[in-house]
Protein backbone atom coordinates (compact mmCIF):
# COMPACT_ATOMS: atom_id res chain seq x y z
CA UNK A 1 0.00 0.00 0.00
CA UNK A 2 1.13 3.28 -1.00
CA UNK A 3 2.41 5.43 2.45
CA UNK A 4 1.09 8.40 0.41
CA UNK A 5 -2.04 7.28 0.46
CA UNK A 6 -2.13 6.89 3.79
CA UNK A 7 -0.54 10.22 5.22
CA UNK A 8 -3.48 12.05 2.72
CA UNK A 9 -6.25 9.88 4.49
CA UNK A 10 -5.42 10.65 8.02
CA UNK A 11 -4.75 14.41 7.06
CA UNK A 12 -8.36 14.61 5.27
CA UNK A 13 -9.80 12.67 8.11
CA UNK A 14 -8.15 15.34 10.57
CA UNK A 15 -9.38 18.67 8.40
CA UNK A 16 -13.02 16.86 8.31
CA UNK A 17 -13.04 16.35 12.27
CA UNK A 18 -12.08 19.89 12.39
CA UNK A 19 -14.62 20.87 10.49
CA UNK A 20 -17.41 19.04 12.04
CA UNK A 21 -16.07 20.33 15.19
CA UNK A 22 -16.75 23.81 13.77
CA UNK A 23 -19.87 23.00 12.50
CA UNK A 24 -21.32 21.65 15.48
CA UNK A 25 -20.54 25.01 17.27
CA UNK A 26 -21.76 27.19 14.91
CA UNK A 27 -24.91 24.72 15.22
CA UNK A 28 -25.54 24.63 19.14
CA UNK A 29 -25.25 28.86 18.51
CA UNK A 30 -27.72 28.94 16.07
CA UNK A 31 -29.85 26.30 17.85
CA UNK A 32 -29.60 28.69 21.09
CA UNK A 33 -30.39 31.85 19.16
CA UNK A 34 -33.55 30.25 17.66
CA UNK A 35 -34.32 28.66 21.16
CA UNK A 36 -33.77 31.86 22.83
CA UNK A 37 -35.27 34.34 20.09
CA UNK A 38 -31.92 36.20 20.11
CA UNK A 39 -29.12 37.27 18.38
CA UNK A 40 -26.76 36.69 21.55
CA UNK A 41 -27.55 34.09 23.68
CA UNK A 42 -24.64 34.38 26.06
CA UNK A 43 -22.65 37.04 26.69
CA UNK A 44 -19.38 38.05 28.80
CA UNK A 45 -19.99 40.60 31.67
CA UNK A 46 -16.39 42.97 30.83
CA UNK A 47 -16.96 45.34 33.49
CA UNK A 48 -17.75 45.76 37.03
CA UNK A 49 -20.36 47.90 36.50
CA UNK A 50 -22.80 45.21 38.07
CA UNK A 51 -21.24 44.06 41.13
CA UNK A 52 -22.21 42.38 43.21
CA UNK A 53 -25.21 41.15 41.38
CA UNK A 54 -22.58 39.97 38.42
CA UNK A 55 -18.58 40.34 38.27
CA UNK A 56 -16.07 40.76 35.85
CA UNK A 57 -16.06 37.20 33.64
CA UNK A 58 -18.93 35.91 34.55
CA UNK A 59 -20.90 34.47 31.64
CA UNK A 60 -24.92 35.44 30.79
CA UNK A 61 -27.57 33.45 29.68
CA UNK A 62 -30.28 35.50 27.53
CA UNK A 63 -33.33 35.39 26.11
CA UNK A 64 -36.10 37.61 24.94
CA UNK A 65 -39.14 37.87 27.03
CA UNK A 66 -42.72 36.48 26.07
CA UNK A 67 -44.11 39.50 28.23
CA UNK A 68 -43.11 43.39 28.64
CA UNK A 69 -39.42 44.18 30.59
CA UNK A 70 -40.13 45.61 34.13
CA UNK A 71 -38.25 47.96 36.79
CA UNK A 72 -35.49 45.08 38.24
CA UNK A 73 -35.01 43.22 34.96
CA UNK A 74 -31.56 42.87 34.22
CA UNK A 75 -30.97 43.14 30.19
CA UNK A 76 -28.06 43.67 27.71
CA UNK A 77 -28.97 45.95 25.08
CA UNK A 78 -26.35 47.55 21.91
CA UNK A 79 -26.62 50.51 21.20
CA UNK A 80 -26.37 52.04 17.40
CA UNK A 81 -22.74 52.97 16.65
CA UNK A 82 -21.24 50.68 19.84
CA UNK A 83 -19.61 47.49 19.11
CA UNK A 84 -19.85 46.14 22.38
CA UNK A 85 -22.94 44.88 24.53
CA UNK A 86 -24.22 46.59 27.92
CA UNK A 87 -25.25 44.05 30.76
CA UNK A 88 -27.63 46.72 33.12
CA UNK A 89 -30.65 46.56 35.28
CA UNK A 90 -33.56 48.30 34.34
CA UNK A 91 -34.11 51.37 36.37
CA UNK A 92 -37.27 52.80 34.68
CA UNK A 93 -39.83 52.08 32.39
CA UNK A 94 -42.30 54.28 30.82
CA UNK A 95 -45.43 53.29 28.81
CA UNK A 96 -46.54 56.17 26.73
CA UNK A 97 -50.84 56.63 27.50
CA UNK A 98 -51.46 57.81 23.49
CA UNK A 99 -50.10 54.79 21.58
CA UNK A 100 -49.57 55.02 18.16
CA UNK A 101 -48.98 52.09 15.53
CA UNK A 102 -45.72 53.44 14.97
CA UNK A 103 -44.75 54.14 18.66
CA UNK A 104 -42.49 52.39 20.82
CA UNK A 105 -44.21 49.61 23.63
CA UNK A 106 -41.83 50.81 26.17
CA UNK A 107 -39.16 53.55 26.92
CA UNK A 108 -35.97 52.03 29.37
CA UNK A 109 -33.65 53.91 31.57
CA UNK A 110 -30.86 51.08 32.79
CA UNK A 111 -28.26 51.73 35.40
CA UNK A 112 -25.42 49.39 36.35
CA UNK A 113 -26.05 48.56 40.13
CA UNK A 114 -22.20 49.57 40.34
CA UNK A 115 -22.59 52.57 39.11
CA UNK A 116 -23.13 56.23 40.89
CA UNK A 117 -25.68 57.48 38.25
CA UNK A 118 -28.05 55.82 35.32
CA UNK A 119 -27.48 55.24 31.89
CA UNK A 120 -28.36 58.85 30.14
CA UNK A 121 -25.02 59.53 29.60
CA UNK A 122 -24.08 56.67 27.38
CA UNK A 123 -27.22 56.78 25.62
CA UNK A 124 -25.99 60.16 24.63
CA UNK A 125 -22.59 59.56 23.46
CA UNK A 126 -24.12 57.94 20.21
CA UNK A 127 -27.15 60.34 19.44
CA UNK A 128 -27.19 63.35 21.26
CA UNK A 129 -30.55 63.83 23.26
CA UNK A 130 -31.57 60.53 23.77
CA UNK A 131 -32.73 59.97 27.15
CA UNK A 132 -34.39 55.88 27.03
CA UNK A 133 -33.70 52.88 24.89
CA UNK A 134 -35.85 50.87 23.61
CA UNK A 135 -37.23 47.22 23.60
CA UNK A 136 -35.76 47.00 19.94
CA UNK A 137 -32.57 47.77 21.26
CA UNK A 138 -32.03 45.32 23.75
CA UNK A 139 -30.49 41.58 23.00
CA UNK A 140 -31.80 39.69 25.87
CA UNK A 141 -32.95 39.50 29.74
CA UNK A 142 -30.17 37.64 31.79
CA UNK A 143 -32.00 33.87 32.79
CA UNK A 144 -28.86 32.85 34.25
CA UNK A 145 -25.38 32.74 34.62
CA UNK A 146 -21.75 31.13 35.32
CA UNK A 147 -19.25 32.34 37.66
CA UNK A 148 -15.52 32.94 36.28
CA UNK A 149 -16.14 31.08 32.86
CA UNK A 150 -16.18 34.39 30.62
CA UNK A 151 -12.43 35.19 31.82
CA UNK A 152 -10.98 32.69 29.08
CA UNK A 153 -12.83 35.05 26.32
CA UNK A 154 -11.11 38.31 28.40
CA UNK A 155 -7.63 37.13 28.27
CA UNK A 156 -7.64 35.78 24.95
CA UNK A 157 -8.88 39.35 24.21
CA UNK A 158 -6.69 40.96 26.27
CA UNK A 159 -3.83 39.03 25.07
CA UNK A 160 -3.87 38.24 21.10
CA UNK A 161 -0.71 36.73 21.20
CA UNK A 162 -1.42 33.67 23.71
CA UNK A 163 -4.68 33.28 21.43
CA UNK A 164 -2.65 32.70 18.64
CA UNK A 165 -0.10 30.57 20.92
CA UNK A 166 -3.06 28.65 22.02
CA UNK A 167 -4.59 27.94 18.21
CA UNK A 168 -1.61 26.79 17.52
CA UNK A 169 -1.38 24.51 20.10
CA UNK A 170 -4.38 23.64 19.27
CA UNK A 171 -3.31 22.50 15.46
CA UNK A 172 -0.39 20.75 16.55
CA UNK A 173 -2.82 18.47 19.04
CA UNK A 174 -4.78 18.40 15.57
CA UNK A 175 -2.54 16.39 13.91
Amino acid sequence: MNPFAINFRQTLLQVLNVLLIVSSALMIWKGLSVWTNTESPIVVVLTESMEPAFGRGDLLFLGKPASPLEVGDIVVYKLEGKDIPIVHRILNVHTPTDQDDDAEPQYLLTKGDNNASNDRAIYGDQQPGKLWITPREVLGKVYGYAPYVGYVTIVMNDYPQLKAVLLGALALFAL
